[in-house]
Formats: C-alpha cells, sequence, structure tokens
C-alpha cells in the first residue's frame, strides 16, 4: 500500500514525512483492517512528525482521525464494508485503577493512533476492534474525520470545564477543534467569546455566530462562565484566566504548553477559579459527540489534500493557513 511514512522526525517545512509502498497492515487477535476514506490532521500529528513528542517507532505513520470500511473481520455488532471512525485513544489495558473507575482517558497503560500503532496517512490500517465507532449516514467522510479528535476532545472539553446551557464560554484559539466546539455550544444557547490570532480565524469566528471575536490577548467585555484554550501557549492560559467570574473554570485543550509563566495568584485564581487540563477522550465521549454532531448537523469547514501531499497538510496546519480542518484522502 501507499503511505505517508516518518522515519526522522523533522521540522515540517523540510517535509520530514516519506511517501513509500509499504506492507498492507494485517489484523491480529481483535483488531480490524480498515480501508481508510479519509483522515483529518490534527496538532497532535504535527508535535509527533517534528519530534515534540519522542517517537516511539523507527517506523510511524501518523494519522488518529480515520474513517474507514472494513474490511476484515467485522466486529461484533457490525458488517463487512461498515464504514467507522478511530480516533486518538486506540486501546486501554482495561485493568488499571483508572479504567476500572471509568476514567479510561487517564488509562497508566494506553495505546495511541499514529503514535503507539501506525495511523491513517495510508491506504489501510489497523485498529482494535472495540475502539471503533460506527460513523451516522448523516455524516459524509470529510464531515466525520475532522470530529474524531478535534471534534471529540473539543467536546470533552467543553465537559471538563463543566459548561451549562446558556452559559457565556471563552474559546481562546479558532483552529480545527474550536471552529467544531462553537457549534456545540450555539446548539446549547450558549454565548461565545472568541479571542484568536489571525484575521481570518477571527472571521471564521464571527461566521459562525461568535458573539464577540478579538485578539488573542484581548479582553471580552464581559466575566466568563467558562473558557477553554486551544493554542499550545501558557500565556493564552492566563488571557483566559483574566476573563473568567468568580467560581469560574479554565479547561486547557492542548497536549503541549510551550511554557507556564507566572501570574498573580490574588487577581486571577483566587475565587475558587480552577485550571484543568484535557487529558486524551474515553470511547462514551466518542459516541456521545458523534450523536450530538449528527443531531445538530455539524459540518466542518474543511481543506482537502491527497495522500502525497501529507507534509503539505501538516505544513498548513502550523502556518494556521486553513480555516477549519485539514483532511487527507488517499
Amino acid at each position: 500500500m501507499k503511505a505517508a511514512v516518518l522515519r526522522r522526525p523533522g521540522d515540517v517545512a523540510g517535509s520530514p514525512l516519506e511517501m513509500e509502498e509499504v506492507a498492507a497492515p494485517q489484523p491480529g487477535a481483535g483488531e480490524v483492517l480498515l480501508r481508510v476514506r479519509a483522515c483529518g490532521v490534527c496538532r497532535t500529528d504535527l508535535h509527533i512528525v517534528e519530534g515534540e513528542l519522542a517517537p516511539r517507532r523507527p517506523l510511524m505513520i501518523p494519522g488518529h482521525q480515520i474513517v474507514g470500511d472494513v474490511v476484515a473481520p467485522a466486529p461484533a455488532g457490525l458488517a463487512e464494508s461498515a464504514r467507522v471512525g478511530v480516533g486518538w485513544l486506540g486501546g486501554t489495558d482495561g485493568a488499571c485503577w483508572y479504567c476500572r473507575h471509568s476514567m479510561e482517558n487517564l488509562c497508566d497503560a494506553p495505546t495511541f493512533t499514529g503514535y503507539d500503532v501506525n495511523g491513517g496517512y495510508a491506504e489501510y490500517a489497523v485498529a482494535r476492534a472495540d475502539f471503533v465507532y460506527p460513523l451516522p449516514e448523516g455524516l459524509s467522510d470529510l464531515d466525520a474525520a475532522p470530529l474524531l479528535c478535534a471534534g471529540i476532545i473539543g467536546f470533552r472539553s467543553l465537559r471538563v470545564a463543566g459548561v451549562e446551557p446558556g452559559e457565556r464560554v471563552g474559546l481562546y484559539g479558532f483552529g480545527a477543534s474550536a471552529h467544531l466546539a462553537i457549534a456545540v455550544l450555539r446548539a446549547w444557547k450558549c454565548e461565545v467569546y472568541v479571542a484568536t490570532r489571525g484575521a481570518g480565524h477571527r472571521a471564521l469566528a464571527e461566521s459562525l455566530g461568535a458573539t464577540w471575536v478579538g485578539a488573542e490577548q484581548d479582553r471580552p467585555p464581559v466575566e466568563l462562565d467558562r473558557a477553554i484554550t486551544f493554542a499550545p501557549s501558557g500565556d493564552v492560559v492566563v488571557a483566559a484566566l483574566k476573563s473568567l467570574r468568580k467560581g469560574g473554570v479554565v479547561a486547557i485543550n492542548a497536549i503541549h504548553l510551550d511554557h507556564m509563566p507566572q501570574f498573580d495568584y490574588d487577581k486571577l485564581l483566587w475565587g475558587e477559579r480552577q485550571i484543568r487540563s484535557v487529558a486524551n477522550m474515553t470511547r462514551a465521549d466518542a459516541r456521545d459527540f458523534l450523536r450530538v454532531a449528527s443531531e445538530i448537523g455539524l459540518r466542518p469547514r474543511v481543506t482537502v489534500f491527497p495522500l502525497e501531499h501529507a507534509n503539505q497538510a501538516l505544513q498548513a496546519v502550523k502556518r494556521d493557513a486553513i480555516d477549519g480542518a485539514a483532511v487527507i484522502v488517499p
């Protein structure tokens, strides 16, 4: 099969992914083989390809927002040729304290798609049968792919932040994940305040119904009940803290932060304000979000790249050169 292969991490400006012919994967016990229809591009892919997340394999095929057809064998409850999705969390041990207490996103021995096991920047991929999700018919391949990480983790971020319908919610950064979260917030009748860099992202936020839009360090005109930060920046976390009412929550939706600056506890955190991190996702998050996405008719903004242009897709994500999400189609 054709695949975009990472052998040595490096700056995406140098196109570190190489197009190669490699052996198609073979499913083991409890796994299914998928013919990849589409694969979303995530900032976590960028961290992996550029080495900010230490390599775990000598040869890696990235990609963890996979839409594919089941080739064989069909998992229980699904027919062969069923269309399914695969996300970042590709498996858990099922035995650790966290798994036994319904917190599988914090599993002590997780497997991550496109990092511990090969992912979807390829014509075929394998996945654990109990970690694939049937996709609603109303979601096309291009609609579904960005939902499988950016969408699910954004949805979990709303949960971690404790968002209630009708609240004032800040989104700091407005890329692939935030532009999906705003659709859920608007369905929940929330007021959405977006602070983000780049005139294009601000225009997108306005077009999607944000109540207020400003630059990433601008303070919204009202105090916020909740805020979610999507940019991998500690400065943005502090900017979000400055916007909160007493008792408010900032949820950090980033697998990596550049740094965490000092801040004034008395002014910014006192008053039972909270900072919470968002770690991975659960299968329940995925199932719930995909149902919500289908119900509200969620349609991501998508830019399509052929598999041969996987490096260009990552470059576009790094430069914030596209609105919404990038999706690779073999």
